[in-house]
């Protein structure tokens, strides 16, 4: 006998070289393909909504970060500081920004499943990060960057930005603590510049860019050329030491930015899936109605409705 889990088809009566089919209406067909196709309206303006929200976000962000700024004290937050902070407040502004445009595209879609409003929600984030990534790697995204460049700029005079960090020694330029050191001795401009020629040059003419540094040095100081190609030797193992300090930095710093980016993004994406389904609507006049049960058929001769102690009982002998 057919019931919901084994409708009245062909396979189901046995011929098992039938087709698959099921006993469903155009109709029921159609309502299927119409609550999964795409609304890219929606789509579009949840993206609009969460690049938006997401740039409203970060100028709070901006605004309360430049207002712990006090020209005239020397007690700001480092640059790694505020660099840390405007991460974690990128990624939470992302996040909140995700959340409300799937919200809105899964709200606009207009689909009653929370499945579907939940694929539009994702959609509309991937489209807003993809506009994200245009703007950064196009010219509009280079005049944008020149400015938020002199904003941060602007803080950097005011609380130690990374700039001023990377001319200190350590720092991204490995040769400001050796003019440094050599302004200090006495040492002058002709003998600076063939120190940075010895230690920065062209390693296939090291040997003399050295001897010509380390003559210059003698020269400038006034000490004996033993001396100064120790001395020579001495920067030369300094800056090695540094730039190798510095790649390795630079190369951490690189590789935790990508693995955080990629889970904020991440973040980002289950918030946009969860805000769609969350803007799934209920259908306005069947909602809360019970779902009506579709008639199954039976496999019993024409005009038997049911049977009796293994009799079928027709509809003239149906009691009334």
């Amino acid at each position: 006998m057919a019931d919901d889990h084994h409708p009245d088809t062909p396979r189901n009566r046995g011929d098992y070289d039938a087709p698959h089919t099921s006993p469903i209406t155009p109709g029921e067909d159609a309502r299927t393909v119409m609550i999964n196709r795409v609304a890219w309206g929606a789509v579009f303006a949840g993206a609009v909504l969460a690049l938006v929200i997401q740039i409203i976000l970060n100028m709070i962000g901006i605004g309360v970060g430049a207002a712990t700024l006090d020209a005239g004290s020397a007690n700001n937050p480092a640059a790694s500081t505020f660099s840390i902070g405007a991460g974690i407040w990128f990624a939470i502004s992302g996040i909140l920004a995700a959340l409300a445009g799937g919200y809105a595209a899964g709200r606009l879609a207009g689909m009653p499943r929370e499945s579907t409003a939940g694929w539009h929600g994702l959609t509309a984030w991937a489209v807003s990060t993809l506009v994200i990534v245009y703007l950064l790697t196009t010219t509009i995204g280079g005049i944008l960057g020149g400015t938020l460049s002199s904003l941060g700029n602007i803080a950097g005079t005011v609380g130690q930005t990374a700039a001023q960090a990377a001319r200190q020694p350590g720092g991204s330029d490995a040769f400001s603590a050796i003019q440094q050191a050599l302004q200090a001795s006495g040492a002058d401009n002709a003998a600076i510049a063939a120190m940075r020629a010895a230690i920065t040059g062209d390693p296939g003419q090291a040997q003399q860019a050295r001897e010509q540094a380390a003559q210059a040095l003698a020269h400038s100081r006034n000490i004996p050329i033993e001396e100064a190609r120790n001395q020579v030797s001495q920067y030369q193992q300094q800056f090695q030491d540094t730039a190798r300090n510095v790649a390795h930095t630079t190369a951490t710093a690189t590789s935790t930015g990508a693995l955080l980016g990629a889970v904020g993004l991440i973040l980002g994406a289950i918030a946009a899936w969860f805000g769609g389904r969350m803007g799934a609507v209920d259908p306005t006049m069947t909602a809360g109605l019970p779902l009506p049960t579709r008639p199954s058929r039976s496999s019993e001769p024409a005009g038997a409705v049911a049977r009796r102690d293994g009799e079928a009982i027709r509809p003239e002998q149906r009691p009334h």
